[in-house]
């Protein structure tokens, strides 16, 4: 019964399907060999080959180009017409576009940014890691970046040696074997003549006889003299030296000519690499010279190249072969004179001026080579005969001359002979008498109109007689000098004019530099008359105030002030009400001049700008500080008539009285004070000065009229407070007090501040927190709240200890030098976080780090809060903690020059001096300390404010904050 089941095999008996490859699922494809007789069949199409692979379940890979029209591979409608209709839908489909895609790109861009820093943040970039190192570097000096070693290949020792293992040698077995064996019988020949000599065998060993060494020695060093005294060593030495030398003896040897001399004539051992580089250049030379003989460089390089060599002789005649190839040539004669000794030199430069007579520089290379003046003299004036018209020469001539009258008839020859030279005329005019200096420059003007430093000298020159005696030798007076010295306005103007009228057009600058160059010279006025006659060219009139200012600042600057002073007088003549001028020119005259210049200079300012109150107060402060106190009341008197509301002037005079223990006088003005002008600061300050009497009962009722009148300012609740709470020892008024002021005036933080001390006093720190906390959200961001909020932390920390804590009337950076509290450096990570660029916070950040990494937290504090002066002063601290005593004294001065107004860092500063300076350095920041007249920072104002230290100094006061710092 034959089977149903289909034969697997059949197919081999089947005919084959069109287009069928042998082994085509395997990549095969048709092809064609030489063997066979006609063209190969084709491959199979790629739907074939896509049609095989889809029953086989294989992915097709689709072509992205197939369906690509050919023509066009952007798009099938490339070949049809572009018409209007097709762009304007173009743009319609663009700004749909566009509108879609700025929906929400700012919200998309945030997004991005944000998450772009987080992810710098969790991932920062190596560069960031390392920036503060990469800043460090700019501290390292020159010689600590040659020591640092070079690197060198470490490759080798990353390989891995191969372990390899030798045959000993048999010899050093044997030498091992024997090496601890003693010998006990002795050679046979060390017992030959009682074993005391060693006796040579076959002249293998020959005996040391050190008389002989000696000898040759002696020989040796006779040779090496003669070959000396040969070439010339032997002359300089005095006579019987060399016998002197070779017997032992050195009595008539002196030693340093001798070692001179030897150190002069001895020929230096050279490499073979220099003696190879030495015979390439002579050949090259060589070449140079016979191809050009008359080059002058190339024999004079040839001749240095010898000299270098040793070979003086070589080095002459080359270079005397040069003089004669080339005897225009004054470089190779000067040359020919140095290689020489100095009578040779002589002979040689006699025969360069019979070549070049004209020459200047050969005439003073022969005048050098002698050492007699009269010589010397004879020389240049040979030379004046050949060369009339040199001005060197004749500066060299006149130089020589020690009889003013000699040289006075040589200048007066060489302004005949050169007529344009302005320094012969400068040099005659300043040998002749006054009389006919004038002639001498009147002619120089003649000769040279263009000139403005002949002008200048005639200026000078009549400032000198201003500043001479009469004839009698009495002094001048000041009617005759002020009339003479207006002789040299006139004489500048002119020679501007008279220049301008010759076309010699010098700049503004120029003309300040010549202006300069008078008063460090020694003639003042002549500057002041050049500023005068020409500070005001080339300057636009809206520009004139501004360049003024800024031309005495730079003057101030390089430390010319009588520059500055004339550009100053010369804009206040043209702006005579400009108030800030008159300060300034003030300012210049305090710290420069005199204090008769300065009552001078306020005394006109005053006359024209009567309505400037700080002017008239610097008068007074001016005279008062000069002990006369009835002028100074004087002029505050004139001030009232001039300005009757002004209370500065009011506060001033009333401060006057005071100080000078005119109690009563005080107290009717503060009176009257109140009733002209009537302002919160005068009603401030009598409530103060009632305090200071010790009439608290009057400040009480003079505190409660001036709430009534001015509820809104916030010192007056604060007196109010600390009067009840200190004087009074009235906690709940005193509370009272503090909880009105910060209901009228809640953002003002010192409110808060006092406030909170009072609980924290009272021993309710957590009161005091909460007053913070509620000052906070009132007054956000605010430094002095969060730095007192973290002190109360620490406060408390150290109360709960059991340690004595601070009594807390001095605010944050003074009273608290480190913090040790985790709720305290807690509180501090929120304040930096609200307030990132506070210099008070940061000073306090310092602190709490460990000491090992406070500079590098120093540097991210100067750098977020722009090179703050607490900042730098903390980092002056940190440095004076790790015994850097210079750059913490220079941080402290850099400090103190940020910001001067601060006092607490003057304290530090004189309390870094008490403990690493001296009485001149301490005496320096007193002084610098009472010109800057600090009025700010907490420990400076805690002490300065008390009543306690009314009347003190700005020293005094300086001296008990070096002592309360801690």
């Amino acid at each position: 019964m034959a089977s149903n089941k289909p034969n697997k095999l059949a197919f081999l008996s089947m005919p084959a399907p069109a287009s069928y490859v042998a082994g085509l699922g395997r990549g095969a494809s048709g092809f064609t060999t030489r063997s066979d007789i006609g063209p190969a069949r084709e491959g199979p199409s790629a739907e074939t080959i896509a049609e095989a692979q889809a029953k086989r379940g294989e992915e097709v890979e689709i072509d992205p180009d197939q369906f690509q029209d050919p023509d066009n591979e952007v798009g099938l409608f490339a070949g049809t017409t572009y018409e209007q209709d097709d762009e304007e839908a173009d743009k319609i489909y663009e700004t749909v576009d566009e509108a879609m895609d700025s929906r929400r790109r700012a919200r998309r861009e945030a997004a991005e940014q944000a998450q772009l820093a987080k992810h710098r943040a969790e991932r920062p970039k190596i560069q960031q890691q390392f920036a503060d190192l990469k800043r460090g570097l700019s501290s390292v000096t020159d010689e600590e970046w040659e020591n640092i070693p070079e690197v060198g290949n470490l490759t080798r020792k990353k390989r891995r040696r191969e372990e390899r293992s030798y045959v000993v040698p048999d010899s050093v077995l044997v030498g091992d074997r024997s090496k601890g064996e003693m010998e006990s019988a002795l050679d046979p020949r060390q017992q030959q003549n009682g074993g005391f000599e060693t006796p040579a065998d076959a002249g293998s060993l020959t005996s040391t006889n050190f008389v002989e060494i000696g000898q040759a020695q002696n020989k040796i060093l006779s040779l090496k003299l003669d070959q000396l005294s040969s070439s010339g060593l032997a002359s300089s030495l005095p006579p019987g030296s060399t016998s002197s030398l070779l017997s032992g003896t050195s009595s008539s040897i002196d030693p340093k000519g001798y070692l001179t001399s030897l150190s002069s004539h001895s020929q230096t051992l050279k490499s073979s690499a220099e003696i190879g580089d030495i015979k390439r250049a002579r050949m090259l030379f060589d070449s140079l010279v016979k191809s050009n003989p008359k080059h002058a460089p190339g024999w004079i390089a040839a001749a240095c190249l010898e000299e270098h060599a040793g070979r003086m002789v070589k080095a002459r005649k080359i270079i005397k072969m040069g003089c004669e190839h080339c005897p225009k040539s004054e470089d190779v004669w000067i040359e020919a004179a140095r290689l020489h000794n100095t009578e040779d030199a002589k002979v040689v430069l006699a025969n360069a001026v019979q070549h070049l007579p004209q020459s200047v520089k050969i005439w003073l290379t022969a005048a050098g080579l002698e050492t007699d003046p009269l010589a010397k003299k004879r020389v240049l004036r040979k030379a004046l005969e050949h060369i009339p018209n040199s001005v060197r020469l004749w500066k060299e001539t006149v130089n020589l001359e020690t009889s003013a009258a000699d040289a006075r008839i040589l200048l007066a020859r060489a302004v005949e002979v050169i007529p344009l030279s302005v320094e012969l005329w400068l040099a005659l005019a300043r040998l002749e008498s006054p009389d006919k200096a004038k002639k001498v420059l009147n002619k120089a003007r003649k000769a040279v109109p263009t000139s403005h430093e002949i002008w200048i000298a005639a200026g000078r020159l009549l400032e000198q007689e201003a500043s001479a005696p009469t004839e009698s030798g009495e002094p001048k007076s000041k009617e005759q000098r002020e009339k003479e010295l207006e002789l040299v306005d006139k004489t500048i103007e002119g020679a501007v004019r008279d220049l301008r009228r010759h076309e010699v057009l010098l700049t503004r600058e120029q003309w300040l530099k010549e202006a300069e160059r008078c008063e460090v010279e020694g003639s003042p006025r002549t500057c002041e008359a050049i500023v005068k006659a020409t500070v005001a060219m080339d300057v636009e009139e809206e520009d004139r105030l501004d360049t003024w200012v800024s031309d005495a600042e730079a003057a101030e600057a390089r430390g010319v002030i009588g520059l500055a002073r004339a550009v100053l007088a010369y804009a206040l003549k043209v702006f005579p009400d400009k108030r800030n001028l008159w300060r300034r020119a003030a300012e210049l005259e305090k710290a420069h001049g005199t204090r008769e210049s300065l009552d001078a200079i306020l005394a006109s300012a005053v006359v024209y700008c009567p309505q400037a109150e700080v002017l008239w107060l610097m008068s007074a402060k001016e005279k008062w500080l000069a002990g006369d106190v009835p002028a100074a009341r004087e002029v505050l008197e004139r001030a009232f008539v001039a300005n009757p509301e002004s209370e500065q002037i009011w506060l001033a005079a009333v401060k006057l009285e005071a100080e000078n223990g005119e109690f009563g006088v005080a107290r009717e003005l503060l009176i009257r004070a109140r009733t002209v002008a009537d302002t919160e600061r005068i009603w401030m300050k009598s409530a103060v000065f009632e305090r200071q009497q010790g009439q608290t009962d009057t400040a009480l009722a003079t505190l409660t009229t001036a709430l009534q009148k001015f509820p809104r300012f916030a010192k007056l609740y604060m007196i109010q407070g600390q009067i009840q709470q200190f004087d009074l020892k009235n906690i709940s008024a005193a509370r009272a007090a503090f909880a009105a002021g910060i209901k009228a005036c809640p953002k003002e933080p010192t409110l808060w501040i006092l406030a909170s001390r009072l609980e924290e006093a009272d021993g309710k720190s957590i009161r005091a927190r909460s007053l913070l906390e509620k000052g906070r959200l009132v007054n956000p961001a605010n430094e002095v709240l969060w730095a007192e909020a973290v002190c109360v932390e620490e406060r408390a920390a150290v109360a709960s200890s059991g340690t004595s804590a601070s009594s807390g009337l001095t605010p944050a950076s003074a009273s608290i030098s480190s913090l040790t509290s985790a709720q305290a450096k807690a509180m501090l990570s929120r304040a930096l976080q609200e307030c990132p660029a506070s210099g008070l916070l940061w000073s306090l950040a310092l602190w709490s780090e460990p000491r090992a990494s406070r500079k590098t937290k120093s540097v991210d504090a100067l750098r977020k809060t722009k090179d703050s002066p607490l900042v730098v002063c903390t980092v002056a601290r940190v440095l004076w903690a790790d015994r850097m005593i210079e750059r913490a004294r220079d941080w402290f001065g850099r400090a103190t020059a940020t910001d001067p107004d601060l006092g607490d860092i003057w304290g530090w500063w004189l309390k870094f001096e008490r403990q690493h300076g001296n009485e001149e350095q301490r005496e320096n920041v007193r002084t610098k300390c009472v010109a800057a007249e600090p009025h700010h920072s907490p420990v400076w104002q805690s002490i300065a404010k008390d009543v306690k230290n009314v009347g003190k100094s700005t020293k005094e006061i300086l001296e008990m904050v070096a002592d309360a710092l801690k």
